[in-house]
């Protein structure tokens, strides 16, 4: 099996006379920590859109653990392993964080039919949810309502939710929009605690998150894609930093 997960060849998305998306062609090695960035009216949501299914590319072709998926319907990639947070993921304000995880992981071993049941009834579901709640700092609330928590909390149940149906990648679109300081170090530490075999891709505006968590960016501007590498390298690109990140930053 090849070492690439996730992989895009001359990817682009017209709307009429707008290329909006221009030949686009990346690649993501198994368990990579990948990052793209990008000045706003980049291109990277509708990237995000075209690999999620949300969006059908003009031309182009993806493809997810070799398997073509470029005109696949959005729930089969994410059925297939392929999961954007805080798009596909919904949280039930009613429900605490505990029950929210328990009901994903029981929709994922197929036993929708249950969800309803007792979850005392359904030891198992709960037993792996409450471990994952634990990694994800979510202990201490498992059992509150989803509607008081915070907003930080709100994020990392939302990444926890995706991490319960076992994706094989797992896109992160902008984390720490919104989130207070006082919580962007733990939603941080949290990123850097996802397991090795699941391969990430970070959308984000916040370039401290990025340089810390990224192994490998990718750069988008105008809709395509100006370059792409190790992220040492990338903070010291001429180009980046006239575009994008300004002389000061990481220089």
């Amino acid at each position: 099996m090849s070492s690439v997960v996730l992989q895009t060849k001359g990817l682009q998305k017209r709307f009429g006379g707008i290329i909006a998306t221009h030949d686009v062609s990346i690649a993501l090695e198994r368990g990579a920590r990948h990052a793209l960035i990008g000045p706003n009216g980049a291109g990277k949501t509708t990237l995000v859109n075209l690999l999620t299914g949300m969006l059908a590319p003009t031309s182009g072709s993806i493809m997810l653990d070799d398997v073509e998926i470029t005109r696949m319907p959005a729930h089969r990639r994410a059925q297939r392993g392929l999961v954007r947070t805080f798009q596909l993921s919904q949280l039930f304000e009613t429900l605490t964080p505990l029950e929210s995880l328990a009901l994903v992981v029981a929709q994922r071993e197929g036993a929708g039919g249950r969800l309803f049941k007792p979850l005392a009834r359904l030891a198992s579901f709960v037993e792996e949810a409450a471990a994952l709640l634990a990694r994800m700092h979510l202990g201490d609330v498992m059992e509150s309502r989803v509607r008081m928590l915070a907003y930080g909390k709100r994020r990392l149940l939302e990444i926890a939710i995706a991490l319960a149906g076992r994706p094989r990648v797992l896109l992160l679109d902008e984390p720490m929009a919104g989130v207070p300081a006082a919580d962007s170090r733990e939603i941080l530490d949290t990123l850097a605690s996802l397991p090795d075999d699941v391969t990430v891709l970070l959308i984000e505006h916040d370039m401290d998150l990025v340089f810390r968590f990224a192994r490998r960016i990718s750069v988008l501007v105008n809709g395509a894609l100006l370059v792409e590498g190790p992220a040492d390298q990338i903070a010291r690109d001429a180009q980046v930093k006239a575009v994008y990140l300004g002389e000061a930053t990481h220089g």
